[in-house]
């Protein structure tokens, strides 16, 4: 399904605009069932946009927050997104929203994808909201090229849940949702800044291998429309 592409200014108005969607598809979500859930992505880019939307009036408190993947690394880490989340998206008035991360203090990386799974499950599919990021290599999540799990990750038949990675380009071990529990979010939305990073959605826009550049997954066969949010 192709991409719409926004372009915005500036990461400010990007960020600004990028909460007002997220907070009105969560709003619509409660009206209709009364809970809604978000899916977000770690790294330096999203900061900004967290905190714009900790601030928009919403019931935060039917609000389940999750992320896309973790590094296995504990919350207090520098390197974690459960920390990067906690710091900028779980405050103010989304202080209130519930928090499931997906580290888990486990003997190994393994037997934390299964507790997170198991304590992911609880939140029912699809995610109201998805939100992706991308590398410069073309990964997402943590769909990395050349990844151990990256073909069961991006097999539409591997079940919802976490499956673990590890990759050269990764750094710490890897938690991350599988291609089937991001694929047909309500929302799902990839979230990029720079010049860079639209040359590389360029690149991974045209013919290639989904192994190269994983975010062709996404991009080639999410059930739900890719809508891409770019600022220089």
């Amino acid at each position: 399904m192709a991409a719409t592409m926004h372009a915005f200014a500036d990461g400010a108005e990007l960020a600004r605009k990028l909460a007002d969607n997220v907070a009105a598809s969560l709003a619509a979500a409660i009206t209709a069932r009364g809970t809604a859930t978000v899916a977000v992505s770690g790294g330096s880019t999203p900061k900004r946009f967290f905190q714009e939307l900790s601030t928009r009036d919403l019931d935060w408190a039917k609000v389940t927050v999750t992320l896309v993947d973790e590094r296995f690394v504990p919350a207090d880490n520098p390197r974690s997104n459960h920390l990067l989340v906690a710091e900028n998206l779980l405050q103010n008035k989304a202080k209130a929203a519930n928090f499931l991360p997906l580290y888990q203090a486990a003997a190994s990386v393994e037997d934390a994808a299964k507790l997170a799974s198991d304590a992911t499950a609880t939140i029912g599919n699809p995610f109201d909201v998805a939100i992706l990021g991308m590398g410069g290599d073309g990964h997402t999540a943590s769909f990395f090229p050349g990844g151990s799990n990256l073909k069961a990750a991006l097999d539409p038949k591997t079940p919802r849940g976490i499956i673990t990675m590890e990759a050269d380009g990764a750094g710490e071990l890897r938690l991350t949702f599988t291609f089937s529990s991001l694929q047909d979010a309500k929302l799902l939305v990839l979230h990029i800044e720079g010049d860079s990073k639209k040359d590389v959605l360029t690149k991974a826009e045209g013919a290639g291998d989904e192994a190269e550049m994983p975010i062709r997954a996404i991009l080639r066969r999410a059930a739900s429309p890719v809508e891409v949010y770019w600022a220089p």
